[in-house]
């Protein structure tokens, strides 16, 4: 039985979750002063006022279910429902606003009107490929055979025909005015023919269907662990006697922690659905090293379980609420500090909209908490975690303090490596090496860089070190994508 643990940081998105920009933008260069550094970053893809405009109607809709929605299952029907009261308003609010479909990185003209019905046949046999190889994944691995993941399934198969249908008329839609309408779901659908048709398999791009793949293995992965996650924490927001806030700053704490991961929850679930070309949210390209998948992996369940109970198992003493108990104060400005923390990653969250997912770019976020560092919900939730779970303060000994607190310090190596990988996978975008070099100059950590030269944004590279770029290979021959990013 999984089970999702409260105030520990490895129940939900965690021990963490990813908040550099992992989303594609309309490109603009950053301003530069008469001295050559950047005066302004990249505009990013969303609007903090759009977002927050759509939280508050997904709010509004999670008060009529506690008030009179009761008859809906909560995992499954009312978490369907708070999803498309808060993506429905941000897809609506962009595209009268930001006109998302003028992007270039969304790669459509619609003067065009180049429709081909069997280049669109090509791609929906592609589609139809990738969601097969989706269902032979969760068929084949014992993972996903369990309970735990019984009301994503439920979801899934209730609005499957229906995407699978829908899918004809977009795909037919979008390909029309596609400037590179032979994407990756041409090139799967293409090859596939071409085992069928040997002679058919011209112009084919490995890497553009090896790029689809690893953004549907993004989804197929975290979709279901973030889609529970969220259903758990709606399910107590739902339930809670609010009652219990009067008097008391234990159940203030215990309810603002849940209800502040429940919207950071939300705004990932919504992203890692929201993958849509027509709104310029598709994914352009997933990262392509195996050290980038590893560093992201390791910290989310199943794989965490299986690693930090042999190995960085930092948080075996008491939690903070054990040492503050009898003092009231200090519990209040401990809590209140942890909150601040989780309250600092959440913000990270809200910038991307429909457009949050790990290891993709899908647009270079600048505004919102980025305009200061290029990881905020990284720093405050690895901080977080050094104030809930006090490695210094094991009773047992000096040793024992000492041990715990350099396994959390491994675990905050992890989340330092994946800022490293997913900065080196973004450089490919003109945009990101804009935006890194202006907090390389004006951000808050910006002194780490000058007392450490090898931390510098150095692109193409994990370290500003001497010699050749150790980028892998570009997942795609321009750092938009146009041909490895999918139609949808």
């Amino acid at each position: 039985m999984k089970k999702n643990k409260k105030n520990t940081g490895k129940g939900r998105r965690s021990p963490g979750n990813p908040d550099s920009a992992t989303t594609s933008a309309t490109p603009t260069s950053a301003t530069t002063t008469s001295s050559g550094s950047p005066a302004l970053p990249p505009q990013a893809p969303t609007r903090i006022w759009i977002n927050l405009i759509a939280l508050g109607i997904s709010l509004a809709a999670v008060w009529w279910l506690r008030e009179y929605g009761q008859h809906l299952a909560v995992r499954t029907e009312a978490l369907v429902v708070v999803s498309l009261a808060l993506a429905l308003p941000i897809i609506l609010l962009e595209w009268w606003f930001l006109k998302p479909y003028r992007n270039a990185s969304a790669g459509l003209d619609f003067r065009r009107r180049n429709h081909s019905l069997a280049r669109t046949a090509v791609k929906l046999l592609g589609f139809y490929l990738s969601v097969g190889s989706v269902a032979f994944v969760y068929w084949l691995f014992p993972e996903y055979h369990g309970s735990f993941y019984n009301n994503y399934f439920a979801v899934v198969w209730a609005v499957l025909p229906w995407w699978m249908l829908l899918a004809v008329p977009y795909f037919y839609l979008v390909d029309g005015a596609m400037q590179s309408p032979k994407d990756a779901y041409w090139q799967l659908g293409s090859w596939l023919l071409g085992l069928l048709l040997p002679g058919s398999r011209s112009g084919i791009s490995g890497r553009a269907i090896g790029q689809l793949y690893l953004g549907w293995l993004v989804k197929l992965f975290f979709l279901p662990l973030m889609f529970v996650y969220m259903g758990n924490n709606l399910n107590t927001l739902l339930n809670f006697d609010l009652t219990r806030l009067v008097g008391s700053f234990k159940a203030v704490f215990d309810f603002t922690f849940n209800f502040l991961f429940y919207i950071d929850l939300l705004f990932v679930t919504v992203g890692y659905v929201c993958t849509l070309r027509l709104f310029d949210s598709h994914i352009r390209t997933a990262e392509p090293s195996f050290l980038g998948w590893g560093v992201a992996l390791i910290s989310y369940q199943p794989f965490w379980s299986m690693f930090s109970g042999n190995y960085l198992k930092y948080d075996e003493g008491p939690a903070w609420g054990y040492w503050f108990w009898n003092t009231p104060a200090m519990y209040g400005i401990w809590g209140g500090i942890i909150l601040l923390l989780i309250g600092i990653y959440v913000w990270a969250s809200i910038p991307f909209g429909i457009r949050f997912s790990n290891l993709t770019h899908r647009g270079i976020l600048t505004n919102g908490p980025y305009r200061y560092t290029k990881h905020p919900a990284y720093v405050s939730k690895n901080l977080s975690w050094w104030m809930i779970s006090m490695p210094f303060m094991v009773s047992a000994s000096a040793p024992e303090a000492l041990r715990h607190s350099l396994l959390l310090l491994l675990v905050n190596f992890v989340y330092f490596m994946r800022a490293r990988t997913e900065e080196r996978h973004l450089s490919w975008d003109p945009d990101y090496v804009a935006y890194a070099n202006y907090i390389g100059e004006r951000g808050v950590f910006a002194f780490l860089g000058r007392w450490l030269p090898a931390l510098q944004f150095a692109p193409g590279r994990l370290f500003n070190t001497a010699g050749a770029a150790t980028h892998p290979e570009s997942p795609v021959a321009d750092p938009r994508g146009p041909e490895a990013a999918s139609a949808t």
